[in-house]
């Protein structure tokens, strides 16, 4: 009786904690399971602080967005989940060609609920580059030259991964045109990618800068900048007030 109860144990399934308080199955968890797990533990004094800090009050840039303080729904967080589930296989050295392809085509086919920078980030630093790095990146020229700000977010981010592989090419092609563009987060994202693209490629990202420095939004110039000496940043944000 003892073995037979040790054996039905074994076969339990142990939870993993994602962060204190939440823990989810390995294995068979739902899209029913995981929105279910998520409102229990919602808080109402959390929901405050992240509608302030995700703007989406009205006239905000998330104005409309609902948060529980997949990707079909109206909750950010589920949203969230959704699109870092996507984020955390494509990651997966294991992950088949189709399964990508599919995490790729159901993200532009609904980017439509990517409305947040939060989603663009998750979406972006990973799994949209890692599809698309052996194919065309022709996609991301049109999203860069796009009215819509996410979709602008989602063209400069997707180089991430190119840069990964030390391919900075598309980066600093991409930054041209979103140069100037009207948005802080653009202006945040597009910093940040040549930032990291300097690591791998420290002339380029200079070249860049003595072009633009002087006309670049201040962020986008800090953000470039930031991995400079005191010196070096002090010079060109001269350039920039000059």
């Amino acid at each position: 009786m003892a073995k037979a109860i040790k054996a039905k144990k074994a076969k339990t399934e142990k939870p993993v904690h994602v962060k204190k308080g939440f823990s989810v199955l390995k294995k068979g968890l739902t899209a029913k399971d995981f929105i279910a797990q998520l409102k229990a533990h919602q808080s109402d004094t959390e929901l405050k602080k992240i509608q302030r800090y995700f703007k989406s009050g009205e006239g905000d840039y998330g104005h409309g967005d609902k948060f529980m303080g997949l990707l079909e729904s109206p909750v950010h967080e589920v949203r969230a989940g959704a699109v870092s589930i996507m984020d955390k296989a494509s990651r997966n050295k294991k992950i088949s060609k189709e399964r990508l392809k599919d995490f790729f085509d159901l993200y532009m086919r609904r980017h439509d609920r990517i409305n947040n920078w939060d989603l663009c980030d998750l979406g972006c630093l990973c799994m949209t580059g890692s599809y698309l790095y052996d194919k065309p990146h022709d996609i991301l020229y049109k999203l860069a030259r796009s009215k819509n700000i996410w979709e602008r977010r989602t063209a400069i981010l997707s180089t991430c991964y190119f840069i990964r592989q030390g391919d900075v090419t598309d980066t600093f092609k991409i930054a041209e045109i979103l140069v100037n563009d009207n948005e802080d987060l653009i202006h945040k994202a597009t910093g940040w990618m040549l930032r990291f693209a300097g690591t791998k490629d420290q002339k380029k990202l200079i070249a860049f800068l003595n072009k633009h420095a002087a006309t670049m939004p201040r962020t986008l110039l800090r953000y470039s900048i930031e991995h400079f000496s005191s010196k070096e940043r002090a010079n060109y944000l001269k350039m920039k007030t000059a």
